[in-house]
């Protein structure tokens, strides 16, 4: 695997399972009409804006600095400083990426929690350890003891980048389709549509990660680690298989590490296989 710093002290592999939430369907403008003075582009509508996003085609990530710092194992203020700095990072990353396509960005909220608070799209799933909320687009994370003894920076990176993988989505048009492709569907649709959209949100996620590699750092061995554990227990706090298999996650994180770019994380395309 390229991009890594040789081999070094372990870590945890454990990543905090996250989710997203939305109110469905999303409401927005027409596709083509502009949003703004700029040139910028309503979202593509329908099944082409999760199979043929213009994100596909922007080539990789910009290569990051993100500078955010330790964490100190049992140091909420520690977490905090990490996480604000690492999500303006990605506003910056993906500020870039969107200005390759026509289609308008902005940034979303973030909100730390130490309860799980009901959000305006719905309770928080009591196994998530973080969620993005799609119609105040605000990221939520939990600041809690089980989480702050967690004091890895290449897991929370991957964690919290996985929960702005979901507000790509709702900027590029994607969640739109998702939510109103759910919309009165059979069970069994719609945890075949949650699987595809979070798979592809931890595709997204590991696209970041390896831009970041060397800054935060993440070390081969860690990295490693870390698909490996996905792998074995990443399904695990999911009993309705509304996230995907641990071998599913695995494989995305791995597809987007490797690709670096969006152009990697089409799980709409895939066979039903991948995104089991």
């Amino acid at each position: 695997m390229t991009g890594l710093s040789p081999a070094g002290a372990s870590a945890s592999p454990t990543i905090a399972p996250s989710a997203s939430q939305q109110v469905a369907p999303v409401t927005g403008t027409a596709p083509g009409t502009n949003t703004s003075t700029t040139g910028e582009q309503a979202p593509p509508r329908g099944r082409a804006a999760a199979t043929a996003s213009p994100l596909y085609r922007t080539g990789t990530l910009p290569t990051m600095r993100c500078q955010a710092g330790q964490i100190r194992a049992g140091s909420a203020a520690s977490y905090r400083a990490f996480v604000t700095k690492l999500v303006r990072c990605l506003n910056l990353a993906w500020k870039t990426q969107f200005r390759k396509t026509n289609l308008a960005f902005s940034h979303p909220k973030l909100r730390f929690s130490t309860i799980k608070v009901t959000t305006p799209c719905g309770k928080w799933p009591s196994s998530a350890g973080g969620l993005y909320c799609s119609s105040n687009r605000t990221i939520y994370i939990g600041v809690t003891r089980e989480v702050l003894k967690n004091a890895h920076p290449a897991n929370h990176a991957q964690f919290i980048a996985h929960e702005y993988g979901h507000h790509v989505q709702r900027l590029a048009g994607i969640m739109d389709y998702y939510g109103r492709s759910i919309w009165r569907a059979s069970s069994s649709t719609k945890l075949a549509f949650s699987r595809r959209l979070e798979l592809q949100a931890d595709c997204l996620a590991s696209a970041f990660l390896r831009q970041a590699a060397d800054d935060l750092p993440v070390e081969q061995a860690q990295w490693e680690a870390m698909v490996s554990w996905v792998n074995d227990n990443g399904h695990k706090n999911w009993p309705k298989n509304d996230h995907g298999k641990g071998r599913s996650q695995a494989y995305w994180m791995e597809r987007g590490f490797d690709a670096g770019s969006p152009s990697g994380c089409n799980t709409w395309s895939a066979p039903s296989g991948r995104v089991a």
